[in-house]
C-alpha cells in the first residue's frame, strides 16, 4: 500500500482517454429556472459568480438522471426516480488528491471510504452520491471507471476505496429494482463539468424530498473579503431530510405557514453535504469546517433525527502536489487556527442556500404507487418572507 498514491496519480494522468459511446452521456443542463436568490430570499454572505461548488477553481460536477415508469410499483421494473452525482475536486482528469476531512453528525446513511480519509487525511478520486441501495454498484464502478481509464503501473499493486454517499428515496423510486447500473455511474462521471449545473431533481437528488416539500441536489458558494484572504467555499447538498412544521427560511417559519401535502410527519431521509475551499486548509482542520455543516442545516429547523443519515465530507483544493511526494519532506501552506472563523461562517451560508437552492429547484414528482411529493410554491414562500418582512428586493 505504500506506493498507492504514485500509482494512483499514474492511474488518473491517463485518464484524459475519453469514455466510449456505451458509457458516454449528454452534458447535463445548466439550472432553468429560478433559485432562491431570485425569489427574494435574504441570505447573507457573499456569493461567487455561480453561487455554486465550481466557483472553487478545479471543482468539477456530472450527473446522470433516471426517470422512467409510472403506476404501481413493481420492483425490478419502476416507476424509477433516482440518479448518481459525481463531484470531482481538481477534475476528473487531475493526478492530485486533496486534504479532506469529514463529520456525521447522524449515523443512519453510509459514506464509504471515510475511513481511510480520517487515517490518511486525503481524498482521492471523486465524491459519488446516490440512493442507498445502489452505493455497492457505484463504489465498484469507480474503481472500474479508474481502471477502464488507464491500468495502474505497477497493475498488482494499486488499490482504491472510493467515497460514495446515499440517501434513500424508496418513497418514489423502485429503490430494490436496482437500476442503477455500473454504466450510469460512468455517465455521471464523464459528465462532469466546471461552470453552471443543474439543481433540483438531477442526480442522486432525483427521487428526493426534503422538509417533507420536493428535494434533491442543491449547491451555492461564498467569497471572502481580500482582507480576509479572498478565499472561495461551495457546498453541494442532496437533500432528503427534515419534517415540515420545523422549517425555517431566512428565520421565517415557513413550515408552519405553508401546509400543504405532508408526507410522513417525522424526519425520514438523510442529507449528505460536500463542501470544498481553495483556503489552505490541513485535515484536521477540514474536519472542523465538516462540523460546521450541522449549524447550517440547524437555521433550516433541522434536528438531524433517528432516522436521518446526516453525513459531510469537506475538502481543500489547495496544496497542490503534497499528495504526490512519498520521498521528501513537503513545505506546505496552512491557515492559522485563529483565522478560519469566515470560513466557518461561509460554511453554514453556503449550506443553508444550497438546500434552499434544492428545494426551489425542485419540480413536483409522482412516482411509485402513485406517491406524490409537491414542490416548495414559490409564490407562497414569497407571501411568507413578505409576512415578516423578510423579503429581499431582487435586483
Amino acid at each position: 500500500m505504500k506506493s498507492c498514491v504514485l500509482t494512483f496519480a499514474i492511474l488518473f494522468f491517463v485518464a484524459a482517454i475519453s469514455a466510449d459511446a456505451q458509457t458516454s452521456s449528454t452534458a447535463s443542463p445548466a439550472p432553468a429556472g429560478p433559485r432562491a436568490r431570485s425569489l427574494g430570499v435574504p441570505f447573507e454572505g457573499t456569493p461567487g459568480p455561480l453561487d455554486s461548488i465550481t466557483d472553487v477553481k478545479g471543482v468539477e460536477v456530472g450527473f446522470r438522471t433516471l426517470i422512467s415508469g409510472e403506476g404501481k410499483l413493481q420492483p425490478g421494473v419502476g416507476p424509477v426516480r433516482t440518479g448518481v452525482t459525481a463531484i470531482f475536486p481538481r477534475g476528473k482528469d487531475a493526478v492530485d488528491p486533496v486534504f479532506a476531512g469529514w463529520f456525521t453528525e447522524n449515523g443512519n446513511g453510509e459514506m464509504t471510504g471515510t475511513t481511510w480519509v480520517e487515517e490518511s487525511g486525503f481524498l482521492y478520486g471523486p465524491v459519488m452520491i446516490t440512493n442507498t441501495h445502489s452505493v455497492g454498484v457505484v463504489r465498484d464502478a469507480v474503481i472500474a471507471w479508474q481502471v477502464k481509464h488507464g491500468l495502474p503501473a505497477p497493475e498488482d499493486d494499486w488499490w482504491s476505496l472510493p467515497v460514495v454517499a446515499e440517501t434513500w428515496d424508496g418513497y418514489l423510486n423502485d429503490i430494490n429494482g436496482f437500476h442503477v447500473k455500473q454504466e450510469d455511474a460512468f455517465a455521471a462521471m464523464d459528465d462532469a463539468h466546471t461552470g453552471a449545473i443543474a439543481e433540483g431533481n438531477v442526480g442522486g437528488g432525483t427521487g428526493m424530498i426534503c422538509f417533507e416539500f420536493k428535494g434533491g441536489t442543491g449547491t451555492a458558494s461564498r467569497v471572502l473579503p481580500e482582507r480576509l484572504g479572498g478565499y472561495t467555499v461551495g457546498a453541494l447538498v442532496q437533500c432528503n431530510f427534515g419534517t415540515r412544521h420545523l422549517l425555517r427560511i431566512a428565520g421565517t417559519p415557513v413550515g408552519y405557514e405553508i401546509t400543504g401535502h405532508p408526507v410522513w410527519g417525522d424526519d425520514t431521509g438523510s442529507i449528505i453535504v460536500v463542501v470544498a475551499t481553495d483556503a489552505p486548509l490541513l485535515p484536521t482542520q477540514m474536519k472542523r469546517i465538516a462540523k460546521r455543516v450541522t449549524l447550517g442545516l440547524g437555521r433550516l429547523g433541522s434536528i438531524s433525527g433517528d432516522e436521518s443519515g446526516d453525513i459531510f465530507i469537506a475538502f481543500s483544493t489547495a496544496n497542490p502536489g503534497v499528495g504526490l511526494e512519498e520521498k521528501k519532506v513537503i513545505p506546505l501552506q496552512m491557515l492559522p487556527n485563529d483565522d478560519m472563523d469566515a470560513l466557518f461562517e461561509a460554511t453554514v451560508q453556503a449550506t443553508e442556500e444550497a438546500v434552499v437552492n434544492a428545494m426551489v429547484a425542485a419540480k413536483s414528482m409522482t412516482g411509485a404507487n402513485g406517491h406524490t411529493v409537491e414542490a416548495l410554491p414559490h409564490d407562497k414562500l414569497r407571501e411568507v418572507l413578505k409576512k415578516y418582512n423578510r423579503l429581499a428586493e431582487v435586483k
